[in-house]
């Protein structure tokens, strides 16, 4: 880690710093005031028998530390996230509740402006249950805009919309954004829907990551975003139930490790690919705490498949209209040998050569034609501009985001700093942003990587979606300047 402190960091700077992803912790007794006042004393003394029983991550209303290992496994519930603030320093506990306190120390942790995410209205979000996601939602919305009303200079928060359906989405939206002052939302990725089997009975869950083969159409939530001026952004949780091997009973941080980048990589990947980008090119999105690598990886592959199964390929290639039967069936008897029993046995060789059922032309198995491509190129004009991607400061992939040579279109991704602070990875706030300063001390990211890491890409996020989303703020000038 840099020997020098944030402050020193900062003053040493051109630019200042923006954290495009701190949390607050929310006091649960002040959430519960606002959930009474939404939803009555008997969704709110529901929510807090949840909340005690430490099973918002999963459906079991007993929750897993109520049963026996037999009895978790059985029924497969994942270890829920457990010890989650710091309890070894009192000073450090409170500035992850207290905004006031947040705010007093933003000099001391290197931070000029600071955009603040939720930590209990992840799960709440992503809520089956429609009483508790809608109403909780709302109550954290209505607490949050309390809480840093008198901030607004050095902080903003984010609101928390459920998206089980456009419509629950879109009437959140404008009460948070209209009626409350909000300039950012987050949002979940996907969405957990069930499968019900015989008698209507739930056997599993399926994985709707919005924009391929959904359940609905999201569009007219993408076209709220741009009416709002808002930009989406995901905390999107990869763990629990239908995210397969992160959700294991017994081991936290197997579930925990890779689940943002899983979660991002979803909901990424069916935006592009469901032509979201194309129809809303202005739109911009935000992927928070996963990393850089999954997006460049993605990137990559996306353009990688493309090359292969786009369907001037596919029918150059894999037609099997192509396929001259009469020169395979002659390779085959002059090489097959034992392979080939019935040498001359027509109906046998057909059997090998036989297309798959069906008659599917070229088009049919065009994957790509949500997207409208014309060529490569497209796919970075539909992928680059509208993804912006949430990076811890101690990743040291962050690095790979502004290594154009790792991009297919000689770019760098549009990373940006999240501080995580609130969090239990980050046990001391001042130590974030000589983190993310040691990249540049190791060679990893140059002083206009930093500079595009900690202030620019943030602000073009936003300011993209909305220009005067940093008005009024401790960094208005600069951002005017920018």
């Amino acid at each position: 880690m840099s020997s020098n402190t944030a402050a020193q960091i900062r003053e040493s700077l051109g630019h200042p710093i923006i954290d495009g992803d701190g949390h607050i912790v929310e006091i649960l007794t002040v959430f519960l005031d606002y959930l009474r006042q939404v939803g009555g004393t008997k969704l709110a003394e529901r929510y807090r028998q949840i909340h005690e029983a430490n099973s918002p991550y999963h459906d079991d209303a007993e929750g897993w530390y109520a049963l026996d290992a037999a009895a978790r496994q059985k029924r497969r519930l994942m270890r829920p996230p457990s010890w989650l603030v710091n309890t070894a320093d009192a000073r450090e506990r409170a500035t992850t509740m207290l905004p006031n306190l947040i705010r007093a120390r933003l000099d001391e942790f290197g931070i000029d402006f600071a955009i603040m995410y939720t930590s209990v209205g992840i799960p709440i979000a992503t809520s089956d249950d429609d009483e508790l996601r809608l109403g909780g939602c709302r109550a954290l919305n209505l607490m949050y805009a309390d809480l840093f009303d008198a901030h607004r200079d050095r902080m903003t928060p984010s609101a928390v919309i459920p998206i089980h359906t456009p419509d629950e989405a879109i009437a959140e939206m404008e009460f948070a954004v209209k009626e409350r002052g909000f300039k950012t939302i987050t949002i979940p990725g996907c969405v957990r829907r069930p499968i019900e089997g015989a008698g209507g009975h739930r056997q599993a869950v399926w994985i709707d990551p919005l924009a391929v083969d959904s359940l609905y159409d999201y569009d007219p939530v993408w076209a709220k975003c741009l009416e709002l001026g808002v930009a989406p952004a995901t905390h999107h949780n990869g763990m629990g139930a239908g995210w397969g091997a992160r959700s294991t009973t017994t081991n936290f941080m197997y579930n925990h490790i890779g689940h943002f980048a899983a979660g991002a990589e979803a909901a990424c990947k069916a935006l592009f690919m469901g032509g979201v980008t194309q129809r809303f090119p202005d739109l911009r999105i935000a992927f928070l705490e996963g990393g850089a690598g999954w997006a460049l990886s993605l990137l990559n592959d996306i353009v990688e498949h493309w090359e292969k199964r786009n369907v001037g390929a596919l029918r150059r290639v894999t037609d099997p209209a192509l396929l001259d039967r009469t020169a395979l069936s002659d390779y085959f008897e002059r090489y097959g040998g034992d392979l080939v029993n019935a040498t001359g046995d027509a109906a046998k060789l057909d059997s090998i050569f036989a297309s798959p059922p069906g008659a599917e032309t070229a088009d049919d198995v065009d994957d790509w034609k949500a997207i409208g491509l014309s060529g490569k190129d497209d796919i970075g004009k539909r992928f680059l501009p509208n993804f912006f991607i949430g990076c811890e400061a101690d990743d040291r992939m962050n690095g790979a985001a502004f290594d154009a040579r790792l991009n297919p279109f000689g770019q760098k991704l549009n990373a940006f700093l999240g501080s995580d602070i609130g969090h239990w990875d980050v046990p001391d706030p001042t130590k974030v942003i000589p983190e993310a300063w040691e990249m540049v001390e190791d060679g990893l990211l140059s002083e206009p990587d930093f500079r595009a890491f900690t202030f620019e890409n943030v602000t073009r996020l936003h300011t993209q979606m909305n220009p005067d989303f940093f008005k009024g703020t401790a960094v208005e000038g600069a951002v005017t300047s920018l």
